[in-house]
C-alpha cells in the first residue's frame, strides 16, 4: 500500500498494512538548531516549507512518511492585499508593522514565534466597505489559478502545471483541497477584542462579513472541484481556542457559522469527498458536536495541551463518524526515551479505536533533538505495522 491508500483506508476504517507517520512541520527555530548541529544545511533550513523538497528530504531522514497538509491551497484572502508597512521603529529594535490582513503588529527581531497584534485597520462599515469588501470578489478564475500544488516536494501554480499532476494522483500521498478558515479569517482581520465588540455594535455588518467570506469560499471550493481534479478530504482552518475553550460562544458560532460550514461540506460531499477535516488548536471540545452536525468529522491536531485532549472520550460520546489525526505531545522529543516509549504506549488502545492517524500535535519545538524524532519514528513503524 501507499501512503494515500493507508491514510483513506485508517480513516474509513478499512485494513491497512500499517500506520502511515505523519508530522505537522517544524520551527524555523528548530531547523536552524538541527543546521547548527550538522543535521541539515543551512539552505535547507532557509528553504523548508511543506511539502516541498527539503520536506520530503527530511522525511527520508527522520522516519516519517508525510506531513499532514492539503496538495492544493487557492487564493482566499485579500487580493490585492493590504500593503505591507513599517508603521512605527521602536529603540528596543522591535518595530509595528501593518500586515497584509490590516493588523499591526510587534516585530521583535530575532524572534519567529506568533507576533502580538497592538491595532487593526478594519474597525467598523467603512473600512468594510471601502478596503476589504472590494478585496472579497472571487474574479473569475483568478484566484484558483494563482493556487499553489504541492505534489511530489514541487510547489507549482495551478494554471502552470498544477492542475496536471493533480489530475494524475500518482504520488502516493493522500491530496487535500483546503477550504479556508470561516471564522478564523475574520478574527485576523479585525482582533478578537473588535470581534467581540462588533458581535454586539453591529451585528448585521458582522453577518455580513461571514456571509461574504462563506460565500467566496463556496465559490472558489466549487469552481476547484469543478476543474474536474479528484481530491482525498477537504480541510478547514481556524485556531479560534484557547486552553480553556473556544473564543466564541459555542451557540452564537453554531448559529453564525454551523448552516455555512454545512452548505462547503454538503458541497464537497456531492464531489465524493467524504472526508472534512479540520486544524483547531486549543480545548476544541465544545466546538466539536457542531462541526461534526455540520459535515466537519475529522479534527487536527488534536492539541494534547495541559487539558490532554485525546481521540478516546470524543469517540466515546459521538462515535466513529469522529475521526482524528494528531494527538502525540510535540514536546516527547525534547525528553529522554523512555518518554517517547510511554507516549507510543499511550497511542495503541488509541490506534486500536480505528479512525485515528497519530502526529505531533503540532510543529516540532526547538527543544526537538533530532536523534528523538529518528527513535520515535522508528518505534512507530516498528509497534504500528500489522
Amino acid at each position: 500500500m501507499d501512503n494515500r491508500s493507508r491514510t483513506l483506508s485508517i480513516l474509513n476504517y478499512e485494513a491497512y498494512d500499517r500506520l502511515p507517520l505523519v508530522h505537522f512541520g517544524y520551527w524555523t527555530d528548530t531547523l536552524e538548531k538541527w543546521a547548527a548541529e550538522g543535521h541539515i544545511t543551512t539552505q535547507e533550513a532557509r528553504d523548508y516549507e511543506y511539502g516541498n523538497a527539503v520536506d520530503v528530504a527530511l522525511n527520508k531522514r527522520l522516519g516519517f512518511d508525510i506531513t499532514w497538509k492539503c496538495s492544493f491551497s487557492w487564493n482566499m484572502r485579500l487580493e490585492p492585499p493590504i500593503e505591507k508597512r513599517i508603521l512605527e521603529k521602536r529603540a528596543d529594535g522591535s518595530r509595528i508593522v501593518m500586515n497584509e490582513d490590516g493588523a499591526s503588529v510587534i516585530e521583535k527581531p530575532g524572534t519567529t514565534s506568533i507576533p502580538t497584534e497592538v491595532d487593526h485597520l478594519l474597525k467598523g462599515r467603512k473600512e468594510w466597505d471601502e478596503i476589504y469588501k472590494p478585496r472579497l470578489e472571487l474574479f473569475g478564475m483568478k484566484r484558483i489559478n494563482a493556487g499553489i500544488a504541492t505534489i511530489n516536494g514541487e510547489n507549482i501554480q495551478f494554471d502552470r502545471g498544477g492542475r496536471e499532476l493533480l489530475l494524475k494522483q500518482d504520488d502516493g500521498h493522500p491530496h487535500g483541497l483546503y477550504c479556508g478558515g470561516l471564522i478564523g479569517t475574520i478574527r485576523d482581520w479585525l482582533g478578537l477584542v473588535n470581534m467581540s465588540y462588533l458581535l454586539v455594535d453591529d451585528e448585521p455588518l458582522f453577518d455580513e462579513i461571514a456571509e461574504t467570506v462563506c460565500e467566496l469560499t463556496y465559490q472558489g471550493t466549487r469552481a476547484t472541484l469543478d476543474s474536474g481534479i479528484r481530491f482525498d478530504f477537504a480541510h478547514f482552518w481556524e485556531d479560534i481556542c484557547y486552553k480553556s475553550g473556544p473564543m466564541l460562544n459555542p451557540k452564537v458560532f453554531a448559529k453564525k457559522f454551523g448552516p455555512k460550514y454545512k452548505r462547503i461540506t454538503d458541497l464537497v460531499k456531492s464531489y465524493g469527498i467524504n472526508l472534512v477535516s479540520l486544524d483547531c488548536d486549543g480545548k476544541i471540545d465544545a466546538l466539536i458536536p457542531i462541526w461534526l452536525e455540520n459535515g466537519v468529522n475529522t479534527m487536527f491536531p488534536i492539541e494534547v495541551g495541559t487539558w490532554n485532549a485525546s481521540i478516546k472520550p470524543w469517540r466515546e460520546k459521538y462515535g466513529r463518524e469522529l475521526r482524528g489525526v494528531g494527538g502525540v505531545n510535540k514536546y516527547i522529543f525534547g525528553c529522554d526515551r523512555a518518554v517517547i516509549d510511554a507516549e507510543i504506549e499511550r497511542l495503541r488502545p488509541l490506534v486500536d479505536l480505528g479512525g485515528y492517524i497519530p502526529c505531533p500535535d503540532h510543529s516540532l519545538p526547538p527543544g526537538s533533538q533530532w536523534e528523538n524524532v529518528q527513535y520515535y519514528c522508528e518505534r512507530m513503524h516498528r509497534v504500528f505495522s500489522n
